[in-house]
């Protein structure tokens, strides 16, 4: 009997150690599934914009982004597709919203609403050659306000590239160290104005963790196929330097130069400067202060591409602060004040007349996936 009982009880014992060591595979050993090469994004800015000074309902024309007063407005939203598996990659975007309005106005009505629309390829190990729409190669600010540190954009980011349109070469020569060569249709031209061609370049160095320095420059005649030669050089130059956990810095520097059309008259120059100081107020808030100055001999490239020797140079300087609020890693609610003092009377005043001084308030809720 003891015989019989011990029988079945050893097979289940057996059964048991077999399972054990044939049976469903460790989860460890489970390999990861692989990520799509295909994702989904998205970006909203709704903001509402007050201006303390003036009446209209537009801000100054050199401003670009948020630049409706006094009114709950849409600045950006944008939606596309990115395709990378590590051999090809390409971007489509579509984007809508007061910004396209104001810094698209001059493209043609079928290509205003494209954000980025590229194709790319690696040419050799560590290199990436696109061709199409895509992000410029020139400042320290973004198009999307979640990825700038404050919410409205500086002079010298209001009025260099934000986009570009050409053939773009970058290689990664180690980890710290990026080169970028570009052929391009022109300064934020979708489509070229002549039939001259842009060049540009972009040096992007990272010592260490906390520290990045860029240079980036742009050679080119910006004239339309129907008016004289003005070749345009420019260069922007930035560090930026995480301090501490809490304290972080930026500087800015730009500086340009284009030619007049008279043969041997002296150049329009311009120069423009930033300063940023960031610092996390708690897990979900923080602060920045922006310093900024712009001068532009004539006005170049801020009021005209074509200034004449009669026209009235450009001074501006002025300051902000901005306080953000990041209750998800996904939304920021962002609010700014922000004054421009001018050395001219540029800004009308309440009542329509010209001031020396202007300022505004901004807020926002900006939402990314």
């Amino acid at each position: 009997m003891k015989a019989l009982i011990a029988l079945p009880v050893g097979l289940l014992t057996a059964a048991s150690a077999l399972a054990q060591t044939t049976g469903a595979p460790d989860s460890a050993a489970v390999a990861a599934p692989t990520p799509s090469p295909l994702t989904v994004y998205g970006f909203a800015d709704g903001y509402y914009g007050y201006d303390l000074t003036g009446k209209s309902q537009t801000r100054p024309g050199f401003l670009y982004s948020h630049h409706r007063a006094n009114e709950f407005a849409l600045n950006n939203a944008v939606v596309g597709l990115r395709y990378d598996d590590e051999r090809v990659r390409g971007a489509v975007g579509l984007h809508a919203g007061t910004y396209v309005e104001a810094n698209y106005a001059a493209e043609p009505q079928v290509l205003k609403h494209v954000y980025e629309a590229y194709a790319g390829f690696r040419p050799f190990a560590k290199a990436w050659l696109d061709l199409g729409i895509f992000g410029s190669h020139i400042g320290f600010e973004s198009a999307l306000s979640k990825d700038n540190w404050t919410l409205t954009r500086s002079l010298m980011a209001e009025n260099s590239p934000y986009y570009e349109s050409g053939a773009r070469l970058s290689y990664e020569a180690d980890s710290k160290l990026t080169l970028t060569g570009l052929v391009l249709n022109g300064w934020q031209n979708l489509r070229d104005n002549n039939r001259a061609k842009a060049l540009g370049w972009q040096i992007q160095w990272k010592p260490t963790a906390k520290l990045l320095i860029n240079s980036s420059a742009f050679y080119g005649n910006e004239q339309p196929q129907d008016s004289a030669r003005r070749r345009r050089y420019f260069h922007d130059f930035y560090v930026s330097y995480a301090a501490t956990d809490k304290l972080s810095l930026a500087g800015v520097f730009d500086v340009g130069k284009q030619e007049q059309a008279a043969r041997g008259t002296k150049a329009d120059t311009w120069h423009t400067a930033a300063a940023f100081v960031r610092y996390k107020l708690a897990a979900k808030w923080s602060a920045t202060a922006r310093y900024e100055y712009y001068y532009a001999d004539r006005g170049v490239i801020i009021r005209s591409i074509m200034p004449t020797p009669t026209d009235a140079n450009f001074r501006v300087g002025g300051g902000s602060l901005n306080l953000d609020y990041a209750p998800t890693s996904n939304l920021l609610f962002r609010v700014e004040g922000r004054v421009l003092r001018s050395r001219d009377a540029l800004f009308p005043d309440d009542a329509g007349q010209p001031a020396q001084t202007y300022g505004n308030l901004t807020s926002s809720i900006a939402l990314s996936f």
